[in-house]
């Protein structure tokens, strides 16, 4: 079963700008997904479409077969949301701030109390479960937001920036929690700007740009789309020049570091062979950009000329 399906998706604003131009989704049940793309490529009016917030202009979504035209509360009800913007009530209790959305999902208080302590444990937040939301740093606030998505046990987890502002240590326990719960079956799509996390956590991306899926691949398969690669090679011995091998640029970063750049068509043995005639020995090697942000790069290049507005997320 599909966890979301998406058809010929449009969505239209009042100001004529077209954030959607008939899209196409589909994200297997159970998968962690990534779902990208540059600032007014259209994520955040789709999720808004899809936890029925924004109203679509025409085609059709289905959450773990639920039509949200037909079926809105039953597709709902399959959904949990962590937004991108900080939007808990900050003079509230944390631990009324996870019972109050079970409400809306019909539990009685108790199954509010139980069900709470189970989310805030989990997320390592039932310590400060009498203190107030605004007492809680960046990352706790983070990780109050997924419990509340959590409470009604969505089998559907959207995350839309989900460690925005956090530093690398909480993020990536983070990621630690979210693999438990994807493992255990959550679906998760996860929208984020650290395109190294998607490339960390994601088994499939699909990238949005202008309202329309431009990639939807398996993400090792997309990652081996990209056309070529630039390493940085670590040099045992200083050199004061670039060693020339033929069919490679090599660049001089410093007497200890050399870039190559590495086309489809080519692999690293050439290199290595070229440089051992050389009689320089490399101790070390390492990407030097991301992959993932390579590719994306190149799958959203465009001129600027695209005459969008702001609005489209």
């Amino acid at each position: 079963m599909l966890a979301l399906a998406v058809r010929n998706l449009v969505k239209t604003y009042p100001n004529g700008t077209q954030a959607l131009r008939g899209l196409d989704l589909d994200v297997p049940q159970g998968d962690f997904f990534a779902l990208l793309g540059p600032n007014g490529a259209g994520k955040t009016t789709l999720i808004g479409i899809v936890t029925a917030l924004v109203n679509k202009t025409a085609g059709e979504v289905r959450v773990f077969g639920h039509d949200l035209d037909t079926a809105r509360d039953d597709a709902r009800a399959c959904v949990g949301v962590v937004p991108q913007e900080i939007n808990i009530n900050y003079w509230d209790s944390v631990q009324n701030i996870v019972t109050t959305q079970a409400g809306f999902y019909g539990m009685t208080p108790r199954q509010a109390r139980v069900r709470a302590e189970a989310c805030l444990k989990q997320l390592h937040l039932w310590d400060r479960r009498r203190d107030s939301g605004r007492s809680l740093s960046g990352g706790m606030k983070r990780r109050l937001m997924i419990a509340r998505a959590l409470m009604h046990q969505p089998r559907l987890l959207i995350l839309d920036e989900p460690t925005a502002g956090v530093d690398i240590e909480i993020r990536r326990s983070m990621w630690e929690f979210l693999r438990e719960i994807n493992a255990a079956g959550t679906t998760i799509i996860l929208t984020t700007h650290y395109l190294e996390e998607a490339e960390c956590l994601c088994r499939h991306v699909a990238i949005i740009d202008n309202g329309r899926i431009v990639e939807r691949d398996a993400m090792v398969r997309v990652l081996r789309k990209r056309q070529a690669e630039v390493f940085v090679l670590d040099l045992r011995d200083p050199v004061r020049a670039a060693p020339v091998v033929p069919g490679y640029e090599i660049v001089l970063v410093n007497e200890h570091e050399l870039e190559v750049e590495v086309t489809r068509e080519q692999d690293l043995n050439g290199v290595f062979a070229g440089l051992d005639a050389a009689g320089l020995r490399v101790v070390s090697m390492r990407n030097k950009a991301n992959r993932l942000e390579e590719l994306f790069m190149q799958l959203t290049a465009r001129d600027g000329t695209d005459g969008r507005g702001g609005q489209g997320g």
